[in-house]
């Protein structure tokens, strides 16, 4: 049975005119690419060299992303100070040729991300992408996904240097777009941030419970989806 109802089941006719997304976890699986090519760059430098278990380093690495954020560009640098006290230019080497193949091999959408967000251009919505990711790697994410197209604005890390729920990002989004909040609709999986941040501005908001790895108990979302395609549900008119 489709989940979807929260506070309503449907968007009013020509209430909702964009539709704002949370990028990794909402259209990407980001969690499990992650997780399959840091596995390989750890494989990568244990084969040349580095004594240590796969799980533990694995780990470790996980632990410092926690610290650093997940798009910390130098991870192996510090991986590799934290565990063996230096920095091996061979083993980061090996690490990043491992990690890339994996990324850019795993890297899609969730299933129906593209046939839905194609039928959503086709009943006129505005799409935007709202994201704490740097602006070369959103925009990479989107290029290789072949959807870079279909979005009106772009939103990222560097165009505020302010991150979610900030009402910066948000605010950038509907002056590109032209819309007010009581206009858009902000899809995420993260309620600390996409939730929080799009309602405190007055827009609706939907959950997307697919891409969260976490139990929650209370969102606070206007909706709540299970599969991507439910948003056709969401704003279909009544």
């Amino acid at each position: 049975m489709k989940k979807i109802k929260i506070k309503e089941t449907k968007i009013k006719k020509n209430e909702i005119k964009a539709i704002l997304f949370d990028l990794d976890n909402t259209l990407i699986d980001f969690l499990r690419m992650k997780h399959m090519a840091i596995e390989e760059a750890v494989v990568a430098m244990i084969d040349a060299g580095l004594i240590i278990n796969k799980k533990e380093a694995v780990g470790i690495i996980f632990e410092l992303y926690k610290e650093k954020g997940m798009e910390d560009q130098e991870i192996f640098q510090k991986f590799l100070i934290k565990t063996m006290g230096k920095i091996d230019i061979r083993m980061i080497a090996k690490a990043t040729l491992a990690y890339r193949r994996v990324r850019d091999g795993f890297l899609s959408p969730y299933p129906r991300v593209r046939q839905t967000l194609h039928e959503l251009k086709l009943k006129k919505f505005k799409l935007a992408i709202v994201t704490d990711a740097p602006q070369m790697n959103a925009w990479m994410r989107l290029c290789s996904m072949h959807i870079d197209h279909l979005f009106d604005a772009v939103i990222t890390f560097d165009d505020t240097k302010e991150q979610k729920p900030s009402p910066a990002p948000f605010k950038k989004a509907m002056e590109l777009l032209q819309l007010k909040p009581n206009q858009c609709l902000m899809v995420g999986d993260w309620p600390e941030r996409d939730i929080i941040g799009a309602k405190n501005l007055g827009m609706k908001t939907c959950f997307a419970k697919y891409g969260c790895s976490r139990e929650i108990a209370k969102h606070g979302a206007d909706f709540e989806i299970e599969k991507f395609e439910d948003l056709l549900e969401i704003v279909k008119e009544k």
